[in-house]
């Protein structure tokens, strides 16, 4: 069975930006506000980490819970990982989300300079450097049979989306406008020389971008 590379609940505002500029440890969206951009999925049911009962249910809380489904590995920029540039400074900066990564498989950091890996409760970080191929290969293989996810940022998937190698995405559209930022793409449309496209709404405002290769 193929082991597909998939991007899951990737968010963008309506002008197309996933991230903001400037990112700091204190703000790893930049100026975007994460709150108000990721905010269809940290209201539903299943995000993960809810602090109280409730939630919404219905469809943007399906694809919330389908997040991590049959997921074996993830690669992900430097840049989600954390706001360091250049050789590593700090190697005692273990990322963003505490003891306890979301992720529960081996998670595969793009860079130019390495780093000895390390593992937080079920997940293990690993510092790689080479073209997406090469890095896929990697990922596909720790993933044990399972597909791969494509974590983000929007220039790691921008650098996958060059290189032909994604299989599927879900790109939730916010209907919130930022003006400027890193940009994930100027229309949708212009993937669908690659990909077939379903263009679901959801209730809550958000509009989920379905996409699978041709």
């Amino acid at each position: 069975m193929t082991q597909l590379l998939r991007v899951q609940n990737f968010t963008v505002s309506s002008d197309g930006v996933g991230a903001g500029e400037e990112q700091t440890l204190e703000r790893p969206f930049g100026h975007v506000d994460p709150g108000a951009l990721f905010s269809w999925a940290t209201a539903t049911a299943s995000f993960p980490g809810r602090a109280n009962q409730g939630g919404s249910r219905g469809l943007d809380d399906y694809l919330t819970r389908d997040f991590s489904h049959n997921i074996g590995a993830e690669i992900m920029g430097r840049n989600k990982f954390g706001p360091q540039r250049g050789p590593w400074a700090d190697e005692e900066w273990q990322g963003w989300w505490g003891e306890e990564p979301p992720f529960h498989t081996p998670v595969f950091v793009m860079t130019h300079h390495a780093r000895p890996s390390f593992t937080l409760s079920d997940t293990t970080f690993h510092f790689v450097g080479g073209e997406p191929a090469e890095i896929l290969a990697q990922a596909r293989e720790a993933a044990d049979g399972k597909d791969v996810r494509l974590g983000g940022g929007v220039g790691t998937i921008r650098q996958f989306l060059d290189a032909d190698l994604i299989d599927t995405l879900h790109v939730a559209v916010s209907p919130m406008k930022v003006g400027s930022g890193l940009r994930l793409w100027e229309s949708p449309e212009e993937l669908r020389d690659r990909f077939h496209l379903d263009v679901v709404p959801s209730s809550s405002g958000v509009v989920h971008h379905l996409f699978w290769r041709k």
